[in-house]
């Protein structure tokens, strides 16, 4: 939210030294009146500041930062639209810039999973003796973490808020919390279960919570709700130790996940739907490089010169 304010702050700015109309005004008192009078032409200008500027305040930015630097802008607009303090709306007559999708899923392979696995569970992956110990503490709880993700694409958001009453394992189902707050269900396969109730029945009941801190499935050894970023420090910490050749991350998880589904079912509507995709858009740009292989599969699918056709 701060980000939002300062970049509407640095387009209120820039009008105010370039539109004479505004030109030493108290950027407090804008009123809706003059939101009504900038034009696409004012925000054209703004874009082609932002791009480069090499008076006064120099800076120069990419298509990804002005982009982003843009949103806020066309997010205030649509909110003052909708409830009519603006008749007109100049921020969508300017086109943002356009940003070529990467393709490239950075995903993990049947190897690769295992061995991270492997590098929890056994802790042979350490060069310290003091490594070893800590893995010891929190192996239950770290493997229960990885295979959960790796076997559900939760993201790591919804592994954080995870309350032991979420868990099922009459149907082995997880109640989630997706982005944006609505619940959803998930099911995970026996591997998950196997672990999940090791951790339950071992590590976790040692843990002496703190107060508040109770209802949590996986805890810090501070007895804390483990928070989003010890999750995704423990993700780099082991992946560093078997997969150093890739950068992966709680989302690369995700994506290995979303990538091995596809891969065995060839329904995109079902892995939008495990992911909690809102729209059905991202899946398919996301694992439009998975489809693409798919066709090229289909080159050799049929071949009408067999005599047996």
């Amino acid at each position: 939210m701060i980000s939002y304010c300062y970049d509407l702050l640095t387009f209120f700015r820039f009008l105010q030294q370039s539109n004479p109309t505004i030109a030493g005004s108290d950027l407090k008192k804008i009123d809706y009146d003059f939101l009504n009078k900038i034009t696409p032409d004012d925000i054209e200008e703004y874009k082609r500041y932002l791009e480069l500027n090499t008076i006064g305040e120099q800076h120069e930015n990419g298509k990804k930062a002005i982009a982003r630097k843009l949103s806020p802008l066309r997010g205030m607009y649509k909110y003052l639209m909708v409830r009519e303090y603006v008749s007109k709306d100049p921020t969508q007559l300017v086109d943002l810039p356009h940003i070529k999708k990467d393709k490239n899923i950075v995903r993990m392979n049947n190897y690769e999973v295992q061995a991270i696995l492997t590098a929890i569970d056994e802790g042979n992956a350490f060069y310290s003796e003091r490594q070893r110990k800590y893995n010891q503490k929190t192996r239950g709880r770290d493997l229960a973490i990885l295979t959960l993700m790796l076997n559900t694409g939760i993201r790591v958001s919804e592994c954080n808020g995870l309350d032991l009453t979420d868990v099922d394992f009459n149907v082995n189902s997880l109640t989630i919390v997706r982005k944006g707050g609505g619940q959803d269900i998930i099911y995970f396969n026996d591997e998950v279960a196997t672990v999940l109730k090791e951790y339950i029945n071992g590590e976790r009941e040692y843990i002496n919570p703190r107060d508040g801190h109770e209802a949590a499935l996986f805890y810090s050894l501070q007895g804390k709700r483990i928070s989003v970023d010890a999750i995704e420090n423990l993700v780099k910490k082991y992946a560093k130790l078997v997969v150093p050749n890739k950068k992966i991350t709680p989302h690369k998880l995700r994506s290995t996940y979303g990538t091995a589904l596809y891969r065995e079912t060839g329904d995109i509507r079902l892995v939008a739907d495990v992911l909690g995709h809102e729209n059905i858009n991202t899946t398919i740009d996301y694992y439009a490089a998975i489809e693409d292989e798919h066709k090229r599969q289909a080159r050799n699918a049929v071949d009408f010169s067999r005599k047996d056709n």
